[in-house]
């Protein structure tokens, strides 16, 4: 199975909807692809912020007698309908989801991107997960992405301010195939996130915090920035600051 073929299933294996035979082939292809295994992941991974405290409300215990009583008080064909409406309400939840293309609000886009690149950075921080290519010469690096990526990410290393270049790999943000640069700060890991951005408008640098972690992200010319680390959210900046001006 190739990876075409089978990102065309993923969602349904993450669900749990393939039947046997299918949910074997994507088995199999996934021990040999670690592209369309953190594709799994970060579906997973995107799964779970979704019910996180910040995404899914859990309406108060109050509540419950009253829902319970209107719904035993409605008619059959009431209580069918509002089944309906439900199932219609989680589709059209589901496909704003997959299609990124129609988001409610950027603001939700952008919390779910958050969480993804954060998976994704915790996963990395695992042995044997955070290069695909292990080198400092940028001269290695950058041609390593060459065919495996529909775009050519920019590649510098800054061992001279601070933050050595000491690595790539490939990953799977909001669905698509992204290239991660890997930079080193003292002890800190730095990941940094890149991808198209066709037709957004450029932006500041944005931050926030999760778990401990800080994370920046912003648009510029035509590509899309997001840094994820423990390092402080100073020495980040100075590494964001150094990316936007390469």
């Amino acid at each position: 199975m190739s990876c075409e073929e089978s990102r065309t299933l993923l969602d349904a294996y993450v669900d749990g909807e393939l039947d046997v035979v299918h949910s074997l082939d994507i088995e199999k292809h996934l021990e040999s692809c670690k592209t369309c295994a953190r594709a799994v992941e970060n579906r997973q991974g995107l799964g779970s912020a979704f019910h996180s405290g910040s995404l899914y409300f859990q309406p108060p215990d109050s509540l419950g007698p009253k829902v319970d009583a209107a719904l035993h008080r409605a008619s059959p064909a009431r209580r069918i309908n509002c089944s309906m409406l439900a199932a219609a309400a989680a589709l059209v939840i589901v496909g704003i989801f997959v299609d990124r293309g129609i988001p409610i609000s950027r603001h939700a886009s952008t919390d779910l991107t958050a969480q993804e690149v954060l998976d994704s950075h915790l996963r990395s921080l695992q042995p044997g997960h955070l290069a695909d290519v292990q080198s400092s010469d940028r001269h290695t690096v950058k041609p390593w992405f060459a065919g495996k990526l529909d775009f050519s990410p920019t590649v510098s290393d800054f061992a001279d301010r601070g933050f050595p270049l000491t690595g790539g790999r490939l990953d799977s943000i909001e669905g698509r195939t992204v290239a991660v640069l890997v930079y080193q700060r003292r002890q800190h890991v730095i990941n940094v996130y890149v991808w198209p951005a066709a037709g957004a408008a450029d932006s500041g640098v944005a931050e926030t915090t999760r778990r401990g972690y800080n994370i920046l992200h912003w648009t510029r010319g035509g590509t899309t920035w997001w840094l994820a680390s423990d390092v402080n959210a100073a020495e980040l900046r100075n590494l964001a600051e150094l990316l936007r001006t390469q």
